[in-house]
Protein backbone atom coordinates (compact mmCIF):
# COMPACT_ATOMS: atom_id res chain seq x y z
CA UNK A 1 0.00 0.00 0.00
CA UNK A 2 1.27 3.49 -0.76
CA UNK A 3 1.81 6.35 1.47
CA UNK A 4 -1.35 7.82 0.72
CA UNK A 5 -3.50 4.87 -0.03
CA UNK A 6 -3.32 5.26 -3.35
CA UNK A 7 -3.61 2.48 -5.71
CA UNK A 8 0.03 1.63 -7.74
CA UNK A 9 -1.92 3.28 -11.35
CA UNK A 10 -3.53 6.40 -9.59
CA UNK A 11 -2.28 10.30 -9.73
CA UNK A 12 -2.45 12.68 -7.11
CA UNK A 13 -5.33 14.76 -6.63
CA UNK A 14 -4.74 17.57 -9.07
CA UNK A 15 -6.19 20.60 -8.50
CA UNK A 16 -5.53 24.06 -10.88
CA UNK A 17 -6.58 27.54 -10.12
CA UNK A 18 -6.52 30.03 -12.82
CA UNK A 19 -5.13 33.62 -12.97
CA UNK A 20 -3.50 33.98 -9.33
CA UNK A 21 -1.88 36.75 -10.99
CA UNK A 22 -3.32 39.93 -12.30
CA UNK A 23 -0.28 41.22 -14.32
CA UNK A 24 0.76 38.20 -15.98
CA UNK A 25 -0.74 37.19 -19.79
CA UNK A 26 -1.55 33.69 -18.39
CA UNK A 27 -1.25 32.26 -15.20
CA UNK A 28 -1.61 29.13 -12.73
CA UNK A 29 -1.65 27.88 -9.56
CA UNK A 30 -0.93 23.81 -10.43
CA UNK A 31 -1.47 21.43 -7.06
CA UNK A 32 -0.45 17.66 -7.00
CA UNK A 33 -1.20 16.57 -3.87
CA UNK A 34 0.84 18.29 -1.63
CA UNK A 35 3.13 19.98 -4.60
CA UNK A 36 2.47 23.28 -5.38
CA UNK A 37 3.86 25.55 -8.50
CA UNK A 38 2.40 28.54 -9.69
CA UNK A 39 3.00 28.79 -13.41
CA UNK A 40 3.00 32.01 -15.30
CA UNK A 41 3.81 32.77 -19.19
CA UNK A 42 4.30 36.27 -20.26
CA UNK A 43 4.84 36.77 -24.40
CA UNK A 44 7.13 39.89 -24.77
CA UNK A 45 8.54 41.46 -28.09
CA UNK A 46 11.52 40.04 -29.60
CA UNK A 47 13.55 37.43 -30.30
CA UNK A 48 16.64 35.88 -29.32
CA UNK A 49 19.53 36.71 -31.98
CA UNK A 50 19.87 33.93 -33.83
CA UNK A 51 16.28 34.18 -34.48
CA UNK A 52 16.62 38.25 -35.81
CA UNK A 53 14.50 38.68 -38.92
CA UNK A 54 13.63 35.24 -39.34
CA UNK A 55 9.38 36.54 -39.08
CA UNK A 56 9.44 33.48 -35.76
CA UNK A 57 8.99 33.66 -32.23
CA UNK A 58 10.78 31.60 -29.13
CA UNK A 59 9.52 30.06 -26.14
CA UNK A 60 12.14 29.67 -23.08
CA UNK A 61 11.56 28.83 -19.19
CA UNK A 62 12.38 29.87 -15.59
CA UNK A 63 12.75 27.45 -12.59
CA UNK A 64 13.07 28.50 -9.16
CA UNK A 65 12.08 26.70 -5.86
CA UNK A 66 10.91 29.31 -3.10
CA UNK A 67 12.73 29.42 0.28
CA UNK A 68 9.69 28.26 2.21
CA UNK A 69 9.40 25.27 -0.38
CA UNK A 70 11.13 22.82 1.61
CA UNK A 71 11.99 21.55 4.65
CA UNK A 72 14.78 22.58 5.46
CA UNK A 73 14.59 25.95 3.63
CA UNK A 74 15.75 25.62 0.25
CA UNK A 75 18.40 28.95 -0.83
CA UNK A 76 17.88 30.87 -3.04
CA UNK A 77 21.33 30.73 -4.53
CA UNK A 78 20.53 26.85 -5.37
CA UNK A 79 18.07 28.14 -8.15
CA UNK A 80 21.33 29.17 -10.13
CA UNK A 81 22.71 25.46 -9.72
CA UNK A 82 22.50 22.62 -12.23
CA UNK A 83 19.19 20.90 -11.07
CA UNK A 84 17.27 24.39 -11.64
CA UNK A 85 19.39 24.92 -14.82
CA UNK A 86 18.64 21.05 -16.07
CA UNK A 87 15.26 21.27 -15.28
CA UNK A 88 14.26 24.29 -16.63
CA UNK A 89 15.58 23.17 -20.30
CA UNK A 90 13.40 20.66 -20.34
CA UNK A 91 10.27 22.99 -19.53
CA UNK A 92 10.90 25.12 -22.35
CA UNK A 93 12.03 21.96 -24.87
CA UNK A 94 8.20 20.40 -23.79
CA UNK A 95 6.17 23.57 -24.16
CA UNK A 96 7.95 24.30 -27.29
CA UNK A 97 6.61 21.07 -28.79
CA UNK A 98 3.27 22.91 -28.25
CA UNK A 99 3.88 25.99 -30.64
CA UNK A 100 4.08 27.14 -34.28
CA UNK A 101 6.73 29.26 -34.04
CA UNK A 102 5.87 30.86 -37.81
CA UNK A 103 2.00 31.85 -36.28
CA UNK A 104 4.02 33.68 -32.91
CA UNK A 105 5.83 36.51 -34.71
CA UNK A 106 8.90 37.40 -33.40
CA UNK A 107 7.98 37.46 -29.89
CA UNK A 108 8.83 35.20 -27.06
CA UNK A 109 7.02 33.60 -24.40
CA UNK A 110 8.35 33.33 -20.93
CA UNK A 111 7.27 30.40 -18.75
CA UNK A 112 7.96 31.20 -15.41
CA UNK A 113 7.76 28.12 -12.33
CA UNK A 114 7.86 28.83 -8.76
CA UNK A 115 7.34 25.60 -6.82
CA UNK A 116 5.47 27.03 -3.52
CA UNK A 117 5.89 23.65 -1.80
CA UNK A 118 7.59 20.58 -2.90
CA UNK A 119 6.70 17.43 -2.23
CA UNK A 120 7.77 15.33 -5.52
CA UNK A 121 7.07 15.83 -9.09
CA UNK A 122 7.78 19.64 -9.12
CA UNK A 123 9.56 19.03 -12.97
CA UNK A 124 6.09 17.50 -14.66
CA UNK A 125 4.12 19.79 -12.58
CA UNK A 126 5.48 22.74 -13.40
CA UNK A 127 4.84 21.47 -17.29
CA UNK A 128 1.62 20.69 -16.86
CA UNK A 129 0.50 23.80 -15.29
CA UNK A 130 3.08 25.97 -17.38
CA UNK A 131 1.06 24.26 -20.30
CA UNK A 132 -2.23 25.86 -19.20
CA UNK A 133 -0.80 29.22 -18.38
CA UNK A 134 0.56 29.13 -21.82
CA UNK A 135 -2.78 28.52 -22.84
CA UNK A 136 -4.26 31.53 -21.18
CA UNK A 137 -1.21 33.97 -22.25
CA UNK A 138 -2.14 32.43 -25.92
CA UNK A 139 -6.08 33.52 -25.69
CA UNK A 140 -5.79 36.79 -23.73
CA UNK A 141 -3.01 37.99 -26.09
CA UNK A 142 -5.33 37.44 -29.51
CA UNK A 143 -8.60 38.74 -27.60
CA UNK A 144 -6.11 41.56 -27.25
CA UNK A 145 -4.85 41.95 -31.22
CA UNK A 146 -1.27 41.28 -29.87
CA UNK A 147 -1.28 37.94 -31.92
CA UNK A 148 -2.66 37.39 -35.26
CA UNK A 149 -3.17 33.81 -35.24
CA UNK A 150 -3.06 31.14 -32.75
CA UNK A 151 0.43 29.11 -32.54
CA UNK A 152 -1.12 26.43 -30.37
CA UNK A 153 -0.64 22.90 -31.68
CA UNK A 154 -0.60 20.33 -29.48
CA UNK A 155 -1.43 20.60 -25.37
CA UNK A 156 1.33 19.10 -23.36
CA UNK A 157 1.14 17.79 -20.22
CA UNK A 158 3.66 15.33 -17.70
CA UNK A 159 4.21 13.45 -15.46
CA UNK A 160 6.48 11.06 -12.78
CA UNK A 161 6.49 6.95 -12.67
CA UNK A 162 9.27 5.04 -10.63
CA UNK A 163 10.18 1.85 -9.58
CA UNK A 164 10.16 0.25 -6.14
CA UNK A 165 10.96 -3.24 -5.68
CA UNK A 166 8.86 -4.86 -8.14
CA UNK A 167 5.72 -2.31 -8.15
CA UNK A 168 5.84 0.47 -10.81
CA UNK A 169 3.97 3.58 -9.17
CA UNK A 170 2.57 6.65 -10.75
CA UNK A 171 3.12 9.83 -9.76
CA UNK A 172 5.67 9.81 -6.92
CA UNK A 173 5.53 11.85 -4.05
CA UNK A 174 8.86 12.81 -2.50
CA UNK A 175 9.22 10.06 0.15
CA UNK A 176 8.32 7.32 -2.70
CA UNK A 177 10.56 9.36 -5.17
CA UNK A 178 13.73 9.08 -2.78
CA UNK A 179 13.10 5.27 -2.59
CA UNK A 180 12.70 4.66 -6.02
CA UNK A 181 15.31 2.31 -7.48
CA UNK A 182 14.57 4.14 -10.82
CA UNK A 183 12.92 6.82 -12.09
CA UNK A 184 11.36 8.52 -14.69
CA UNK A 185 9.37 11.44 -16.39
CA UNK A 186 7.27 11.27 -19.17
CA UNK A 187 5.96 14.16 -21.00
CA UNK A 188 3.44 13.93 -23.81
CA UNK A 189 1.26 15.77 -26.60
CA UNK A 190 -2.46 15.45 -26.56
CA UNK A 191 -1.88 13.53 -29.97
CA UNK A 192 -0.51 10.86 -28.20
CA UNK A 193 3.25 11.55 -29.28
CA UNK A 194 5.65 11.67 -26.79
CA UNK A 195 8.08 14.68 -26.14
CA UNK A 196 10.38 13.27 -24.10
CA UNK A 197 11.35 10.17 -21.59
CA UNK A 198 13.75 10.63 -18.75
CA UNK A 199 14.87 7.85 -16.61
CA UNK A 200 17.57 6.62 -14.37
CA UNK A 201 18.11 3.26 -12.84
CA UNK A 202 19.12 5.00 -8.84
CA UNK A 203 19.80 1.24 -7.18
CA UNK A 204 17.65 -0.89 -9.56
CA UNK A 205 18.50 -1.80 -13.52
CA UNK A 206 15.68 -2.17 -15.79
CA UNK A 207 14.68 -3.85 -18.73
CA UNK A 208 12.43 -2.74 -22.13
CA UNK A 209 9.72 -4.93 -20.87
CA UNK A 210 9.61 -2.53 -17.67
CA UNK A 211 10.20 0.26 -19.85
CA UNK A 212 7.35 -0.53 -21.54
CA UNK A 213 4.61 -0.93 -18.94
CA UNK A 214 6.29 2.34 -17.13
CA UNK A 215 4.97 3.82 -20.93
CA UNK A 216 1.47 2.35 -20.76
CA UNK A 217 1.20 3.32 -16.69
CA UNK A 218 2.44 7.24 -17.53
CA UNK A 219 0.39 7.14 -20.76
CA UNK A 220 -2.96 6.54 -19.27
CA UNK A 221 -2.10 9.21 -16.35
CA UNK A 222 -1.44 11.87 -19.05
CA UNK A 223 -4.56 11.25 -20.69
CA UNK A 224 -6.22 12.08 -17.14
CA UNK A 225 -4.26 14.85 -17.04
CA UNK A 226 -5.16 16.00 -20.02
CA UNK A 227 -9.07 15.74 -19.25
CA UNK A 228 -8.16 18.43 -16.63
CA UNK A 229 -6.79 20.37 -18.19
CA UNK A 230 -9.71 20.77 -20.83
CA UNK A 231 -11.78 21.41 -18.53
CA UNK A 232 -9.62 24.52 -17.17
CA UNK A 233 -9.16 25.36 -20.51
CA UNK A 234 -13.14 24.85 -21.18
CA UNK A 235 -13.88 27.66 -18.71
CA UNK A 236 -11.49 29.91 -19.54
Amino acid sequence: MRIDQRKNNQLREIKIEASPMEFSNGSVILSTGKTKVLCSASIEEGVPKFLSGSNQGWLTAEYSMLPGSTHPRTNRNNNKKGRSQEIQRLIGRSLRASIDFTKLGENTVVIDCDVLQADGGTRTASITGGYVALHMAVLNSLNENLLKENPLVNKIAATSIGLIGNEILLDLCYKEDSEAGADFNLVMADNGNIIEIQGAAEKQNFDIDTVNKVLEIGSLGIKEIFEIQNKIISEL
